[in-house]
């Protein structure tokens, strides 16, 4: 049974009515899936306290964020990565993110305590949010929080992100701890933010190879995707042997996201979805928890979503998409939404290098797993 965390306080992590990382995404899943009548009661996330964060964040950075979010002024917070264009100042900010943090690391403790196998939380995924940095639209890092809960109980825990943007915020936390592995599939950070995931970053001391950068050319499609699952992510989890997987669910890689260039369908994401259930329930026991993240496409990221809920409800996909959602929301985000749940395929033109960058990231791949390989076994 898959156990889904959401509170309406979520929504108070709102960085403004034109910054993309909106609360209307997740709003419009959830309105979706009450008009198609299978929308379960979620379990209502509280919030992180502010000494909790403590675990993972700088006490300093953590009595700021939380000034600045009641409107008080604060000196030098641009050292803060505060009061930018990705991370605006926003009042309430900070009590949202806590409710997000507190919703994943209830996931955390549902996988833990063996209340549940698959969970899927309605928020989070801040995964560029550092020790005493806010960036890329995060201020408080709730999958890092997750994770050291898991470990301080005991447990190894793999950590999988899909945005297109690199994990680097949760690879830096436990760059040298042995009791994570993080594996992240972006596209390259020649081309995206934030600039890092390169194939040499393995970790250092004990976390020694287990830190995975899968740097993707810019136009990869799915098959580019399912290749690194099978060859990266797939030996990775036979050899680690994780209590738990985490997994960063950005739908950014989607073809019409306009913050990047990856070539991702809604039928590559249910694909994607389905094979890393699969290989949590050979690997670990089943436990996996997905939270979502990136994905700026107001008319693609609600609709990848939707698929990953209904996948982890053992739930039918529908064809099309009610009208009355359709109109709905159409009015409210001033912009067609489509009439399927999925990506009419051909979903986009055929594109010129198609060739080049799948031998591109075939080479990533290869170069990858001949530097960790030697250690693994």
């Amino acid at each position: 049974m898959c156990r889904v965390i959401y509170h309406p306080k979520y929504g108070m992590y709102n960085l403004g009515a034109e910054h993309p990382f909106s609360p209307v995404r997740a709003e419009m899943v959830i309105d979706l899936l009450k008009e198609w009548g299978v929308w379960k009661k979620p379990l209502e996330a509280s919030p992180i306290s502010t000494e909790e964060l403590k675990m993972i964040h700088d006490e300093e950075y953590i009595f700021s964020v939380e000034e600045l979010s009641k409107g008080r002024e604060i000196e030098g917070i641009e050292k803060l990565g505060l009061d930018s264009a990705d991370n605006p100042i926003v009042e309430g900010m900070a009590e949202g993110a806590r409710y997000q943090v507190g919703g994943t690391v209830l996931g955390a403790k549902l996988l833990m305590e063996g209340k549940a196998k698959k969970v899927l939380q309605f928020g989070g995924g801040f995964h560029h949010a550092h020790n005493r940095l806010a960036s890329g639209f995060c201020i408080y890092n709730d999958l890092s929080m997750a994770i050291k809960t898991m470990v301080n109980h005991g447990w190894h825990v793999a950590y999988l992100d899909i945005d297109v943007h690199h994990g680097d915020g949760v690879q830096e936390m436990f760059y040298s701890d042995e009791h994570v592995m993080t594996i992240s599939i972006h596209e390259s950070g020649e081309y995206l933010f934030p600039g890092t995931g390169w194939i040499h970053e393995l970790g250092k001391s004990m976390g020694r190879s287990l830190k995975l950068n899968v740097p993707m050319e810019p136009f990869s499609e799915g098959d580019s995707y399912f290749e690194v699952l099978d060859k990266v992510v797939q030996p990775a989890l036979s050899w680690f042997k994780p209590n738990a997987l985490v997994v960063q669910a950005g739908a950014d890689a989607h073809f019409s996201d306009p913050l990047a260039d990856n070539l991702l369908t809604t039928h590559d994401y249910e694909k994607i979805f389905n094979e890393i259930i699969a290989l949590a329930d050979d690997n670990c026991k089943g436990n996996v928890m997905f939270t979502f993240g990136g994905g700026y496409s107001p008319i693609a990221t609600p609709r990848v979503w939707t698929v990953l809920y209904l996948i982890l409800n053992h739930l039918e996909i529908p064809e099309k998409l009610p009208d009355v959602w359709r109109k709905r929301w159409q009015e409210k985000i001033k912009k067609p939404i489509p009439e399927y749940l999925h990506d009419i395929l051909p979903a986009y033109e055929e594109i010129p290098r198609k060739e080049e960058v799948r031998r591109i990231n075939k080479d990533t791949i290869q170069r990858l797993m001949d530097a960790v390989s030697g250690e693994w076994w």
